[in-house]
């Protein structure tokens, strides 16, 4: 009896969904992409550019067996359900499988889990769809675009200046950061002067003068100003206001990655890496179930399903008056509302409850998220904020002070925010205060600060750059191509960052900025809608960017190899430093017509004596840079171990025996040493 198929991407989750459908049903994971484009054709571009932008996919070499078993159960199956995720990666994932599979229209259904529980499976099994063809030609519309960006400006910039890449967005982003620290270095630091009156119980700071704000330009102003007040102040007004603190919206994909990193110290990647298992399924003992919903997302809207609970939740828990609302925001250019904010999937499912079957870093992005969400629909905070006005020869001081008078939803997320109340004494209206000293103080204005990776991020979707599922990879990618360095976690551009940056915009300044970038995710969000013609978009692209890189192979000043101050034996010429597959070696700079290359000089770490002759075990390294252990007399000696050698041999084969698993153990047979 054939049973009903679902393909999902991940394996974890797979299991998860089997154990919700039951019997009928097989589920199986795709692992992700299964093809992708061919590097064949123009310029290895995988893309037939003269015939309408026509892409060459071909199956990924990883994925070749996968795909002969998934063929295989689709021939085994009366419907297949493509249930890769909800988003535009998934929705072209779902057209690879159908396509690849040989899956026919009335064979197939496309289903959407937003969140992995058994009543929302179940939902989303019931109420299938069809694959929508818009998200696909969005999606791949950004995969051509970012192969040819991609390709083309990283040959450009490796033959020209040895950058390693190029892409869309990446350089978009080091673009910011570049031009960032070109802010701080052209700052130049201004004087200016605070004068401070302490009193027994508070202070105050000068404000205004005559009731127009003053600024203390140099030390001789601030004499000026003491000069003229003396000890006793006059309270000229007393301002009490009762103010509303309101809690944020839930998390959408952006401020989970910025929140996490300031509060937890998470990078992006390691955030989404969390999410994503908190999102396929948690074995909690009863039962495995996802513990948020989809955590790619940049609508903070909740469903009424999950609203209505959860204001019970709160009135029951914490009592009426902690009751808030659901927050509505204006519409966001670029937002895309198919999903729900990141929230967890039952609030009755509290962090504590399930905190045993977590691992540390789950159970403290859980809280998180799960607090926030809490939070989001509880009451405002109320403060008693105050407002002191004294005056003194003119010259206005000021002194403020707040009492938190209800938490509201501080009683659940005030482990995130600060609140600290700032207790001023009683003070009445024209009543005279002696201060006990008043103080000068000098400072200068500080430079833009470096961006963290929080706050790039939220730079990059303010400016309406990349996407929230890409803002983790962009930033991982500027910092493994040497772009930037981390400085007190603050990104500093490398002279090749910089260089590149410069020679990007030397020649592609229209292409590779802000207002470009966010107008082709613009063009994105058209082609998904069914606004626009995807490959018109890629023909209007290419007329303009095509030219350019011509143009900049031709003009742009190719970068002279660093002389290490040696000639070359073979030829004379001088030995410079070139790059290539493997890093940075020393040849000749006579090449091709030389092709000298000084072989490097290492240390080698000795292991201990060979077992097999005179020689030594040596720690060497793979071209990949894998360690590995051989024979310093090689390839006399074939000796080769990816297991630490120890001294000794086997008692019972008398092979040499290695450290594995925390164990000496026995290099051929099954002996472990006691």
């Amino acid at each position: 009896m054939k049973k009903n198929l679902v393909i999902v991407e991940s394996p974890s989750k797979s299991k998860t969904i089997e154990k919700y459908l039951g019997s009928d049903y097989k589920v199986v994971s795709s692992k992700g992409h299964i093809r992708d484009l061919a590097t064949s054709g123009k310029y290895g571009l995988g893309v037939d550019v003269e015939n309408d932008f026509e892409p060459n996919y071909i199956p990924i070499t990883r994925q070749k067996k996968l795909i002969s078993e998934l063929k295989k159960d689709v021939k085994e199956s009366d419907m297949i359900y493509l249930a890769s995720d909800p988003d535009r990666e998934g929705e072209a994932i779902a057209w690879h499988l159908k396509d690849t599979l040989g899956i026919g229209d009335d064979q197939y259904r496309r289903v959407l889990f937003n969140e992995i529980t058994h009543d929302k499976v179940l939902d989303a099994i019931s109420h299938p769809t069809v694959i929508d063809q818009n998200l696909v030609h969005s999606q791949e519309t950004r995969r051509i675009l970012d192969r040819i960006i991609g390709f083309r400006l990283s040959k450009l910039l490796q033959s020209k200046i040895g950058a390693k890449s190029a892409g869309r967005v990446q350089s978009v982003a080091l673009k910011l950061i570049v031009d960032r620290e070109r802010e701080i270095m052209a700052f130049v630091p201004e004087e200016y002067w605070t004068i401070t009156a302490h009193f027994d119980s508070f202070d105050a700071s000068l404000y205004k003068y005559r009731g127009e704000d003053i600024e203390l330009k140099c030390e001789a102003d601030a004499d000026q100003v003491l000069s003229a007040v003396g000890s006793s102040f006059l309270v000229s007004s007393i301002e009490k206001k009762a103010k509303n603190k309101n809690s944020k919206f839930p998390f959408i994909t952006s401020t989970l990655q910025q929140e996490a990193s300031t509060k937890l110290g998470f990078p992006a990647k390691k955030t989404m890496s969390i999410a994503q298992r908190l999102y396929e399924g948690v074995d909690l003992g009863d039962e495995t179930v996802g513990l948020i919903t989809y955590m790619r997302t940049d609508s903070i809207r909740l469903s009424d399903e999950f609203v209505g609970p959860t204001l019970q939740y709160i009135k029951d828990t914490y009592g009426e008056k902690y009751l808030g609302f659901v927050k509505k925001s204006k519409k966001v250019e670029n937002v895309q509302d198919a999903h729900e904010a990141i929230r967890p999937t039952s609030i009755l499912r509290r962090p504590e409850a399930v905190k045993q079957y977590l691992k540390d870093d789950e159970f403290k992005l859980y809280s998180l998220i799960y607090k926030r969400t809490l939070a989001s629909l509880m009451a405002p905070a109320k403060v008693d904020q105050t407002t002191v006005i004294l005056i003194n020869s003119d010259y206005s001081f000021k002194t403020t002070g707040q009492i938190l008078i209800f938490d509201g939803y501080l009683k659940v997320y005030a482990d995130y925010e600060s609140s600290e109340d700032k207790i001023l004494p009683e003070f009445t209206k024209g009543e005279e205060k002696v201060s006990n000293d008043i103080e000068k103080e000098q400072h200068f204005t500080k430079p833009p600060a470096r961006y963290t990776e929080p706050k790039l991020i939220k730079e990059m979707e303010e400016l309406g750059i990349g996407r929230p599922s890409t803002y983790a990879q962009t930033m991982e990618t500027i910092k493994e191509r040497g772009y930037v360095i981390l400085e007190e976690k603050k990104f500093k551009p490398t002279e090749i960052g910089i260089e590149t940056t410069d020679k990007l915009q030397e020649f592609f300044s229209d292409l590779i900025n802000v207002e470009y970038t966010r107008k082709m995710e613009e063009d994105l969000d058209e082609i998904a809608d069914g606004k626009l013609v995807w490959n018109e978009i890629l023909k209007n692209f290419y007329q303009l960017f095509e030219p350019r890189v011509k143009d900049a192979f031709s003009d742009m000043e190719k970068k002279a190899p660093v002389e290490v101050g040696e000639n070359c034996p073979e030829c004379g010429s001088a030995l410079v430093i070139r790059k290539g597959r493997y890093g940075e070696f020393v040849a000749c700079s006579n090449y091709p017509e030389c092709k000298y290359i000084k072989k490097e000089e290492k240390e080698e770490k000795i292991i201990m004596d060979c077992p097999l002759c005179d020689g030594k075990i040596v720690e060497r390294k793979t071209r990949r840079g894998k360690v590995f252990y051989g024979c310093n007399h090689f390839p006399k000696c074939k000796f080769a171990s990816w297991d630490l050698p120890v001294e000794g041999k086997c008692p019972e084969c008398s092979e040499y025996l290695v450290s594995k698993d925390g164990k000496v153990k026995c290099s051929k047979c099954e002996y472990v040493k006691e």
